[in-house]
């Protein structure tokens, strides 16, 4: 059963499992573990934007009322200690991310903004370190319900074939992308697991988190790399505001390639409902500019 915070839990589903994601994505892996055995409720809904995210009294009810709450760690909810606090909340916190091997902020592309050796939350851009996460996912589920532990389990086993399938299906189809094409630019660093795991070099002018602006340096010189290099793909992002994607498009003559689904989920009625219809989302939108592919974008089931 899905809820958001400011939904009243039916006084029949009161007995179920009630779990707390913070934000889309892991909500929907959440939501193919626990299906209508548990209560979910999501903070940050579709399109929504985590890393400046301000949480509401919804919210902090919302996990006064939780049994489990889990998280995408690796610094990406910096107000989620916070709203814990604020709640009262004395539960366990998951962190859906445990487990992986993380990235390091990127300097090599004009981030050198960063501070420190940030670290790169945006881990579930790669399909392998999905896997650990419903892993983690279903580990938790079955340690606070431990009479449904089989049933947490064969949905597992069943999601995570889904997930393998999709990895190779995605392998197989970007490797028909010449190497002299596979430069990528959107609006923030989001992608980096993503290039790592599929070989795609994303550069950005904002680095990891939205809540930062470039220096007109740092915007600068991508301009002068996307023209010397004849960097055709250029995207917006379903989180960010369109303005330094359309400046670049017209800075550097290129024309925007469209929308990726970068740190949330579409609405239900949108291309990327769900994380594998997210995945094929972008793909799609990928190769129509990195391998010219030309057909639009489908949502599979």
């Amino acid at each position: 059963m899905l809820l958001t915070p400011n939904t009243p839990v039916p006084a029949e589903e009161t007995d179920l499992l009630k779990v707390v994601a913070t934000f889309s994505i892991i909500g929907d892996m959440i939501s193919n573990i626990g299906e209508d055995d548990i209560v979910l409720t999501t903070l940050v809904g579709a399109n929504g934007d985590a890393h400046v995210y301000e949480p509401t009294p919804a919210d902090a009810r919302a996990l006064a009322e939780a049994d489990l709450v889990i998280a995408n760690g690796l610094e990406f909810e910096g107000w989620i200690d916070r709203l814990i606090a604020a709640s009262g909340y004395t539960g366990p916190l998951i962190i859906a991310s445990d487990g992986i091997e993380p990235l390091k902020a990127d300097t090599r592309h004009g981030h050198a903004h960063l501070h420190g050796h940030a670290l790169d939350p945006h881990a579930w851009q790669d399909l392998s370190n999905a896997r650990q996460y419903v892993a983690n996912i279903t580990q938790a589920l079955a340690a606070a319900d431990p009479a449904r532990t089989s049933t947490y389990q064969r949905r597992q086993q069943r999601y995570d074939q889904a997930l393998a399938a999709l990895d190779t299906e995605i392998r197989e189809r970007l490797a028909t992308v010449p190497e002299d094409r596979r430069t990528v630019v959107t609006s923030h660093d989001a992608f980096g697991y993503f290039g790592r795991a599929y070989n795609i070099d994303f550069r950005a002018p904002v680095g990891l988190s939205t809540d930062s602006e470039p220096s007109a340096q740092q915007l600068a010189s991508l301009i002068r790399q996307m023209r010397n290099e004849g960097i055709q793909s250029l995207f917006l992002e379903n989180i960010t505001n369109p303005r330094l994607v359309q400046q670049l498009a017209r800075e550097a003559d290129v024309v925007v390639g469209g929308t990726l689904y970068s740190d949330s989920l579409s609405s239900v009625d949108g291309p990327a409902a769900t994380y594998i219809d997210m995945f094929r989302h972008n793909v799609q939108q990928l190769l129509s500019t990195l391998a010219l592919e030309d057909e639009p974008a489908v949502a599979r089931p």
